[in-house]
């Protein structure tokens, strides 16, 4: 069988865990799909998958050969696009990763957007929030918030986020509005997935950072529950502009002590460098970081 299909079929079948989900995306019977990792084994005189009634798992070797196939098939992508010209329309397969609520808000309303755009396209959405190797994971596209370490990567600057106090007005009537981060010890508190019982926010005072320590009263695991106290009159909480964005415009939250805020962060959508600029990888970067940088609430 031709190598780079059989590359293909180990592949679909390793990223899918699945025989049956891997001939689903390629199109092929089960039995064939078996046939073609069972002759790419064979060739390589290596295990590549373990096998078991629930789940298909890639072995060590396997998963080698893994980030190996993918960066061979996404060559000879790159060669075909670029032959067929700049002008190809995008089709295939694309991986995007962005954090959770931000991907939720900001990055799947164009994903959508552009899987309208172009029917002979799919992409799975990495939702999470840690930072992905794009590398290692086999991602084509991502969208980060802060400062960027040295890289290969390509990266395109689409807007920036604060780190924004705010509590609703229901609380600040009750409970006063601070003046000044040294008041905020004073005040209930909602912390987002704080790891001990006391925390220390930074704040800019003139060309200085200031830290304060508070001691949350409600502490959650996630910005969705932070928000939420929050709206509901708890306390005051920390997070990013965006994740409360729909909030300030609604009015149920209000941002406090603005005039003390740290330097904003950058977004920034990220691509693996290569020898050309991918139809699909080209199309969908344009397409996102024409959204975000529109966006009011990211500029």
């Amino acid at each position: 069988m031709d190598r780079l299909h059989l590359m293909n079929v180990f592949v679909a079948v390793a990223e899918e865990e699945s025989f049956a989900g891997g001939a689903r995306r390629l199109g092929m019977s089960p039995p064939a799909v078996t046939r073609a990792i069972a002759a790419l084994e064979d060739r390589l005189g290596v295990k590549l998958l373990n096998r078991t009634t629930r789940f298909v798992r890639a072995t060590d070797a396997g998963q080698r050969y893994l980030d190996d196939a993918r960066r061979i098939i996404g060559e000879v992508d790159e060669a075909d696009e670029a032959a067929a010209g700049i002008n190809a329309e995008p089709r295939g397969h694309l991986a995007v990763t962005a954090p959770a609520l931000f991907g939720k808000l900001y990055v799947l309303p164009s994903i959508v957007e552009f899987l309208q755009r172009y029917p002979a396209m799919q992409v799975s959405a990495l939702l999470l929030d840690r930072v992905v190797n794009l590398l290692e994971e086999g991602i084509d596209v991502g969208v980060r918030i802060g400062e960027l370490p040295d890289s290969s990567m390509r990266a395109l600057r689409v807007g920036y986020v604060r780190r924004v106090l705010c509590a609703s007005p229901g609380y600040l009537e009750k409970h006063g509005m601070p003046q000044h981060p040294e008041e905020l010890p004073r005040h209930d508190i909602v912390s987002a997935s704080a790891v001990s019982p006391s925390i220390e926010w930074k704040f800019r005072q003139g060309s200085e950072l200031v830290a304060v320590r508070v001691k949350p009263r409600l502490t959650v695991t996630t910005n969705d529950a932070a928000i939420e106290a929050a709206v509901q009159g708890f306390g005051i909480t920390r997070l990013l502009s965006y994740q409360v964005a729909p909030h300030l415009a609604s009015e149920q939250l209000e941002i406090l002590l603005s005039e003390y805020e740290p330097a904003p962060m950058p977004i920034h959508v990220i691509h693996r460098e290569g020898r050309y600029a991918s139809a699909k990888v080209r199309s969908f970067v344009d397409l996102i970081s024409a959204r975000l940088r529109e966006n009011p609430s990211l500029n």
